[in-house]
């Protein structure tokens, strides 16, 4: 279940079809494969953000991503995960994190995605500096994610 903290941009699809060539014999040997990417926006609270810094404790991040991918895998069956997430300087449009889940039914995929990276969302250790056209600030918490409950 690899986990990767980078500073360089990187293709999430090529990521994923790079990884599941090099962990399943065939692509016949899994079933579903949930894929989660998300991408650095030029908007936050009401404000056009121009880019972003993203800072993290090395060591310390990846062995959390660690353990949320297998506490993920402990609760659902699941084949295989990566998980690949930026730091450094971020610009607009460009991808921040990739989360991908393999197994053998769509519904684990899915929730296991999901799951995945709602904790890393709200349990990794990752501080974000928004730059502004009025200067800069840090984010103090998160987008809501998802409550399990229908809106």
């Amino acid at each position: 279940m690899p986990v990767s903290v980078r500073a360089a941009p990187f293709d999430p699809y090529a990521e994923v079809l790079a990884h599941q060539a090099s962990h399943f014999a065939s692509t016949g040997a899994f079933g579903a494969t949930a894929v989660f990417v998300g991408t650095m926006r030029d908007f936050n609270e009401g404000d056009a953000v121009r880019g972003m810094t993203l800072e993290h404790y090395p060591g310390m991040t990846e062995q959390h991503l660690e353990a949320i991918c297998a506490e993920t895998a402990a609760r659902w069956t699941l084949l295989e995960t990566l998980v690949i997430h930026r730091v450094g300087d971020i610009e607009p449009g460009e991808p921040i994190v990739l989360v991908a889940v393999w197994s053998a039914h769509r519904a684990e995929a899915f929730e296991a995605c999901r799951a995945l990276m709602e904790d890393l969302k709200s349990r990794a250790p990752f501080w974000k500096k928004e730059r502004l056209l009025e200067g800069a600030r840090w984010v103090s918490g998160n987008t809501a994610g998802y409550t399990g409950q229908e809106s």
